[in-house]
Formats: C-alpha cells, structure tokens, sequence
C-alpha cells in the first residue's frame, strides 16, 4: 500500500523520539531521487532514508548502508553546505497529511545560527523532497516541478512553499460530526471510497478498515447512508483518530499464505479467513524495512524469471493446441472398424449385386442387425470391398500414430506445467539457475556453454521441522524433486504430492519412527502449498511410503508413478520452522 497519513503519523513520532536534538554527521545521495542521512543523537549512529521515487516514496531507519556516486549531486551539495552539520530541532506532520516536516539549526556563512525546513513529501507519484528557507521560500528539491508540469503549483528555488488543496477534503483529526456528514452526503461513491476521498491521509484500506469497525457495506453508496449510519461511521472514526492522536500504533503487516499484501499501522481487522496472518512489528521503520524488502525480493525474482515465464508459457501454448487438434484427428479415428467391417460384409453379400448399385441392405451378422452400406456404383462389390480396407487400414495407422503423438505431446504438457510451478514456487536467483538448467537440457533453450562448463548449482531444497521434530524437505524443482525422492529418501520414508497436478515432493524423513497424525497433516499442507492448486481452499494429497514410488520409464526427472497410496485433504499453508 502507499504511505497514509496514520502510517505518516506513526514514522513521526518515531522520527520525534529518536531524531530531535540530533547531529546531522553526513548526507548522501545514493540515488537521484534518494538520500541516506547519518545522524548522531544519544550516543547513537542512526541511518535515515528518504525516497522520493515515484512508485516507492520511503522514509525508514535503516542498518544498511548504500554506495553513493563519486561526484556528489547538486541537490545533496546544497544540503551538506547549509545543515551538514546542523541539529535536528523538530519533527513534525501537518495535520494528517503524507507529509514530514524537519525544523533543523545550523551555522550560517557569518556563524550566525539559523534555521531551515526539510520537507519530506511521500505523495505517490508526486513525492519529493523540498529545502526551504525558514520562511517557507524554496532554495532547491530533488525535483523540480515547473508551470508546464504542474498547474497547481511550482516547486522551483525561490518559490514559496506550500501544500496543494486540490479539492475539499476534511481533517479526519478535527472533523466534527456536521461536516462529516456534510462531506459523506457530498459523495455519490460507495462509502469505503468516499471516505479515502473526503478526508485527509486515510488510505483505500483505512476506508475499508473504518467500513468494517462500523459494520456497513462499504460497497453503499456514502449519500445514501442515514444519519445513524453517519453518526456510529463518525464515532468509529474519532476512536480511530484518538489512537493516532496517542501515539497508540500497532505496526503490521498481513500476509496471505506467507506472501506480503498490506500493512498498517493500526490493525486490520478487515483481513478476515484463514488465510492471513497478521504479523506485529516493534517500529515502524522495522516494518517497511522488512515490507519492502519481500515485496522487492518477489519482485526481482518475477523479473529474473520472466524470461524463463515467456519461454514456459510460449511452449505451452503450442502444446496446447498440437494436443486439441491430435484429440480431435485421434475422434476421427474411431470409424475405422466400420469400413472393416463394410468390406467384411461386401466380400460376404457382394455376389447378390449385378454392377452399378449405390448401396447394399444386408445382415450384419457382428450386431444381428440389418445394415445399409454406401457404394460406389462405378466399382465392382470387390473394389468396393478393397477401398473399405484401405480406408479402414489408413485410420488404423493414423490412430497407433496419433496415440503414441498424443501420449508425447501430454507428456510434454505436465513436464512444461511442473516447470511453470516450479517457476511460482523460486525464490531467488539461485532457484532459477536449476530451472534454466532444465529448459536447456530438454531443448527449449539453446545451451550457451562457457568453456564446456555447466553453471554452479547452490539451490537447496525447502527444509522444514514439524512440531513433534521431524525434518520435512520440499523439492523446488523437478531435479530437486528427482534427488529428494530417489537419492536423499529412504524406504520407509514417508512421501507426499498434490494429486493429479504440478507440484513438489516432499519427504518426511521418519528414521525408523512411527509419524503422528500431525506429521502427516503438516506434510500435507506443505505439499498442497507448493503446488499449482496452492489458491484452493483444500488440495487433495496422495502419500505413499518412498519404497512403493517408481520412477515413470522415460518420464523427464521428478516424474514417477505408485499404485497403492492413501489420501488427505489439505489446507495450502507453511510450517513456522524453516531450516532452509
């Protein structure tokens, strides 16, 4: 989600506690649109980055340190000669705005203490970073915003600084219960909308949040809601506000099966199901630290892989349709034992025609049936009798054909999906090494060997621990899948796949000892969660002990076949114990 003014809020007050009366040490622009501070305050060295970028405006404590440019911008030049050694005096948010604001003290050119603005605002596409006088007149930003780009207003040196109203939007902070409803009743969109509309700094979810803490649609429409409605809506909201007024924040993130979709300040009671999982944080600057940087992981990891996707997804499509139209010439196939029989029952009945007949009405002696069969008036009962067998002798080779092609193409078909899975299930760089691998060795991409060497392998399969000890491994890939059940597994071993879908193995390695029920059902969610049914509510799993499963004869690796298995239902979902 982007930055709201209750997250803005929460950064504030933990940008308060640990910054003021704080020593600016050095300023860095890493990126063009980036700036890391180091300040001292409390004996402590803190790292501050602030990002105006476009599609990811940031403002969080950091542990990491980055690289910046030999020659240093212009933008952090004027920073470093006016506060680079200057002290922190306040933080502060205007209202509920996406806005920060540091008041910082330093010497001017004649030793004179002075003061200046550092304004950070994280406004989506609009986020910048602006340096101002104490006065509010602009000195420089990070961005530039001329007349041409904006008719709201300039962001240039020399201009004064102030915070666009673009429309009407109430202070949710100050709001009264009149003027709420004055801005509710003003809005012909549903409610969760108007909300994020007409006040300030509450965000999509927040609305959708504050609709559920209500318990009203928020699909309604907001002018239609009565004045009831309006008054437990505005109540909700005051509570809200008063947590934030407090300081009484609960940084969180929601996960949805173990991926990161949202996070907030306050709790989000509006994830409801079984499904997500909110997980609290100690500070909010932890929280966007570890947010973004899944977020960014599942995001270079889509992008690496996206090549690889193309290359799956362009196979597969072929596939698909040299399978429907080899279903399609194998249905045509299925009259071929009629024309053998046409021509049994021509060499049998033919000497009743005297020459030159369209058709023969006969017993058909395989069905006791009388039977009309289709002649060519031009040919003899003979040559009719033969042209029947050709035809019936044609299909009969198209058919083997097309059943052993169907059979080829089918199997090409589950090899690609389990690739495309295994695509889903990587989780880095490493992950993706294996899976080229494998494309190229079946031919779907042309190796390109350096120095006749293959690359390095280092992906390793998930290791989980269960909650009664025992050690569960899930394979990434179908090699890893292939060197977890034939190599790594033993007979007693216990093994579990989605069934009838792409999916990975997974081992539960039992030494000797009985599983507990709780085993088996851990084993299960794991095995239902990488697979390709992992969106589904419940997968149904096959396991088998290791020494029932075979390998398939001329399967691509991780395939295998076993007659005699049991099954479960599982809900898709991790173990909390990762080894891996």
């Amino acid at each position: 989600m982007a930055f709201d003014g209750i997250v803005i809020a929460n950064l504030t007050r933990d940008l308060k506690e640990k910054l003021e009366g704080g020593k600016i040490n050095k300023i860095a622009q890493p990126e063009k649109d980036e700036l890391l501070f180091t300040i001292k305050n409390n004996r402590e060295n803190l790292r501050l980055l602030i990002s105006a970028n476009a599609s990811l405006p940031l403002i969080y404590f950091t542990q990491k340190n980055k690289p910046s440019p030999l020659t240093a911008p212009n933008f952090c030049m004027l920073l470093r000669k006016h506060i680079g050694a200057g002290r922190i005096l306040t933080v502060r948010q205007p209202g509920l705005e996406r806005i920060i604001e540091f008041e910082i003290e330093h010497l001017d050119e004649l030793g004179d203490l002075c003061r200046k603005r550092l304004i950070v605002e994280l406004m989506g596409k609009h986020s910048n970073i602006i340096f101002c006088k104490e006065d509010g007149a602009i000195l420089d930003s990070i961005k530039h915003v001329s007349s041409q780009m904006s008719s709201v207003r300039e962001v240039l040196p020399g201009r004064d600084y102030f915070i666009p109203q673009t429309e009407r939007k109430g202070d949710p902070l100050t709001v009264s219960l009149e003027g709420f409803s004055d801005l509710m009743k003003a809005a012909p969109a549903p409610v969760r909308k108007a909300l994020y509309m007409k006040l300030t700094g509450i965000s999509p979810t927040m609305g959708e949040e504050l609709c559920h803490l209500a318990s009203i649609d928020g699909e309604r429409s907001a002018n239609q809601l009565s004045q009831h409605e309006l008054t437990h809506l505005h109540r909700t909201l005051v509570l809200m506000m008063e947590d934030v007024r407090l300081g009484d924040f609960a940084p969180n993130i929601i996960y949805r099966r173990g991926e990161p979709v949202e996070f907030a300040s306050l709790p989000l009671t509006c994830f409801e199901g079984a499904d997500y999982e909110s997980r609290p944080f100690d500070s909010i600057s932890l929280l966007l630290e570890q947010y973004y940087a899944e977020k960014n992981t599942l995001t270079r990891i889509r992008q690496k892989s996206a090549d690889l996707r193309r290359i799956v997804q362009t196979a597969l499509e072929r596939n698909y349709k040299k399978y429907d139209l080899q279903i399609k010439q194998l249905s045509d196939t299925r009259k071929r034992d009629k024309y053998k029989v046409y021509g049994e029952l021509l060499n049998t009945y033919g000497y009743e025609l005297s020459g030159g007949e369209k058709q023969l009405t006969c017993h058909n002696y395989y069905t006791d049936q009388e039977i009309t069969i289709p002649l060519d008036p031009q040919l003899t009962a003979r040559e009719n009798s033969q042209k029947f067998f050709d035809k019936y002798n044609k299909l009969k080779r198209t058919f083997e054909a097309l059943t052993q092609l169907t059979l080829e193409t089918k199997g090409e078909i589950d090899h690609l999906e389990s690739i495309s899975t295994a695509l889903d299930i990587a989780l880095n760089e490493e992950d993706l090494v294996q899976i080229k691998e494998e494309l190229t060795e079946y031919g779907f991409i042309k190796r390109r060997m350096v120095k006749g060497k293959k690359p390095k392998i280092t992906s390793k399969p998930f290791h989980y621990l269960s909650s009664d000890g025992f050690h569960i491994y899930v394979g990434k890939n179908n090699y890893q899948n292939e060197e977890l059940t034939f190599k790594m597994a033993t007979g007693n071993d216990w093994w579990f796949h989605a069934k009838g879908i792409p999916g990975s193995h997974v081992i539960v390695k039992c030494d000797g000892k009985e599983l507990p029920d709780r085993a088996f059902e851990e084993a299960g969610a794991l095995a239902a969660y990488y697979s390709s049914g992992r969106d589904n509510d419940k997968v149904e799993i096959d396991y088998i002990q290791k020494k029932h499963v075979k390998k398939a004869a001329g399967g691509a690796p991780g395939f295998v076949i076993y007659h005699t298995n049991y099954s479960l239902l599982a809900k898709p979902e991790r173990l909390p114990q990762d080894l891996s």
